[in-house]
């Protein structure tokens, strides 16, 4: 008598219960169905992050323009829900909405408008997930831009979103002062984003 295999249990599909579950020092998302947990970010994401924000809020974010064009809604780590397009939970390391669309009375922490641009920060630990299984979905999610930062390559990839598909459109490297769009009115000075490198800190010393 030959055996018959018994079938593979379904996959459990993660829910929100999972997220609410979740250990409270850890970023809880569920991407393609499964729950998916990172630590808290190392200080190179954490400098990187608070640089993009320092740059772009002042000249974009403000209601007032704050000497920029203004124009935007700039969040950090927005949990984002977007029912009707996909099922999953993402929490980006910075969104971005056009003041527009944003709901302008909006108190809550699960944000249901899909944002216009996204930028994520790599690690070791989410690199492959970033770049293979969330940038994807994002294009399916609709979102206009995408920024890739790279803190081990010193570089910013910006990508456009052309029918769901992403569309690679500069890189800025290295202590650039440059513009990345969509937000090239103004520009950055990459040099603040990068922690200085162990060699360089070991010869100065």
């Amino acid at each position: 008598m030959v055996a018959i295999p018994k079938p593979a249990p379904a996959k459990r599909v993660a829910t929100y219960a999972d997220i609410e579950s979740a250990p409270p020092n850890m970023k809880a998302q569920i991407i393609a169905g499964s729950l998916v947990l990172s630590p808290r970010p190392s200080d190179p994401h954490a400098a990187i992050f608070t640089a993009a924000i320092g740059d772009l809020f002042p000249h974009f974010g403000k209601r007032s323009g704050g000497g920029g064009p203004g124009g935007w809604v700039i969040r950090g780590e927005p949990e984002l829900h977007l029912d009707g397009i996909l099922p999953d939970v993402f929490v980006p390391d910075i969104a971005g909405w056009k003041r527009e669309r944003f709901p302008e009375q909006f108190r809550g922490h699960k944000f249901a408008v899909s944002p216009d641009w996204v930028c994520e920060i790599l690690s070791p630990s989410t690199r492959s997930r970033d770049q293979i299984v969330k940038a994807p979905l994002y294009g399916r999610a609709g979102i206009g831009w995408l920024w890739i930062v790279d803190p081990e390559a010193r570089v910013v990839e910006v990508f456009r979103n052309e029918h769901g598909l992403w569309v690679f459109v500069s890189e800025h490297q290295g202590a650039l002062v440059t513009r990345m769009q969509p937000f090239d009115a103004v520009e950055i000075d990459l040099s603040e984003w990068w922690l200085p490198d162990p060699a360089d800190i070991a010869v100065n010393t």
